[in-house]
């Protein structure tokens, strides 16, 4: 139609058109005319934009894919609420204060005689550790009682290390209660299952043990070490809550990183025959203030810091390949960093940044484990000031 065609014989656009795009109406095919459209929208956009987008966007993937784990910590405030406070009971001691004071001071009766205690533990690789908690116990503890996995919790095979270096333990062997179990070995499984499972067996080690109604019960991880002041005055005191939450000093890697005093996991328990199980969490409001220490990751020897990084139920947290390099984790140490270069699991963005990056070094070897200064040259390595490891 005449009214359709230009004076060249072509296409008529009644659009405007302009010195960018003025060619597109002109096109005589759909495909050269979306090629056309596709040359506008370019031609439209500035070079320096498109080589910021073309840059920016694979560098955020890469941060995101890199530092994810930390953005969801720092923003965790967000969806996520502190959890209920709990009931902090003051904590009075001193060695020449009377037993009976010290049970009036905390608002308790003394007993005739004292109760029995048992130490239970479920043990992985933690010799240096175990000895010092032993040691610092044993005035008190009736039975001490460990269960060893030829299983990690990740379900990778381990030895059956305390069962080879017993003879290290000669001092508890009259008092020790010592089984085995074996290990599932369902890899790619939640660990915290392997972990309960385990609990649960140490359940029956206790009976075997021979605990009974009211004796105290201490549920720990071995590196949360009740102070034998501690157990003491619970064993001697009545009227003590059924379930006790011990508030302890948090360390890391040695007595020379103190983290904070809010470690609470460990508890005790006045045993209760068909109520009474072995667990891990929180079970009370109730938790007595300074009653021990919480020394994460205190090991003689490298291996022993990569082999838990790969065993213990967050091996999740181990993203990469190189946060196993062994120079690496030696720098982590001295510097006081994070082996798995986390933020601070907290609940609010004060706290959080408050503790962001390495952990002050502390020059106080202060009410610590007697034993540690019984036998400084041997565990120099958890002392202020020798954060050398060995290889091992």
């Amino acid at each position: 139609m005449w009214w359709m065609m230009g004076e060249g014989g072509g296409h008529y656009c009644s659009k405007k058109t302009d010195d960018i795009c003025g060619n597109v109406c002109g096109q005589e095919s759909g495909r050269m005319l979306s090629m056309s459209r596709v040359r506008c929208i370019l031609r439209g956009f500035d070079l320096k934009v498109l080589i910021i987008l073309f840059t920016l966007i694979p560098t955020c993937i890469f941060g995101i894919y890199v530092h994810g784990q930390k953005i969801s910590y720092f923003l965790r405030p967000l969806w996520e609420s502190p959890p209920k406070p709990f009931h902090d009971i003051p904590h009075y001691y001193h060695e020449n204060v009377s037993m009976e004071n010290l049970c009036r001071l905390h608002g308790w009766g003394i007993r005739e005689y004292p109760r029995r205690v048992f130490d239970a533990v479920l043990f992985s690789n933690e010799m240096d550790i175990l000895t010092i908690r032993w040691k610092e116990l044993y005035p008190y503890v009736t039975q001490f009682v460990l269960l060893e996995s030829n299983s990690t919790f990740t379900g990778l095979p381990k030895p059956l290390l305390f069962s080879h270096y017993r003879d290290q333990f000669k001092f508890v062997e009259p008092r020790l209660t010592y089984g085995t179990t074996g290990g599932r070995f369902k890899r790619g499984e939640n660990p915290f299952v392997e972990e309960a499972y385990q609990r649960v067996t140490l359940d029956k080690l206790l009976k075997i043990a021979g605990i009974t109604e009211d004796d105290l019960l201490i549920m720990s991880d071995v590196d949360e070490i009740p102070s034998r002041h501690t157990i003491n005055l619970l064993r001697w005191c009545d009227e003590v809550p059924e379930i006790l939450h011990l508030r302890l000093k948090n360390y890391l890697y040695s007595f020379e990183f103190l983290v904070d005093n809010n470690s609470w996991r460990a508890s005790v328990h006045r045993y209760r025959e068909g109520k009474t199980t072995y667990a891990h969490y929180r079970q009370t409001d109730d938790i007595l203030a300074d009653a021990g220490w919480h020394c994460s990751f205190c090991f003689r020897y490298i291996s022993e810091f990569i082999f838990k990084m790969k065993a213990y139920s967050h091996y999740d947290r181990v993203r990469f390949s190189n946060y196993l390099n062994p120079k690496r984790v030696q720098k982590v140490i001295c510097k006081g960093s994070d082996l798995f270069d986390m933020l601070p699991e907290e609940y609010t963005f004060k706290e959080i940044i408050g503790k962001m990056g390495p952990v002050p070094h502390s020059f106080s070897a202060v009410h610590l484990p007697s034993h540690l200064f019984e036998n400084a040259e041997r565990y120099k390595f958890l002392l202020p000031g020798n954060c050398e490891r060995e290889s091992g």
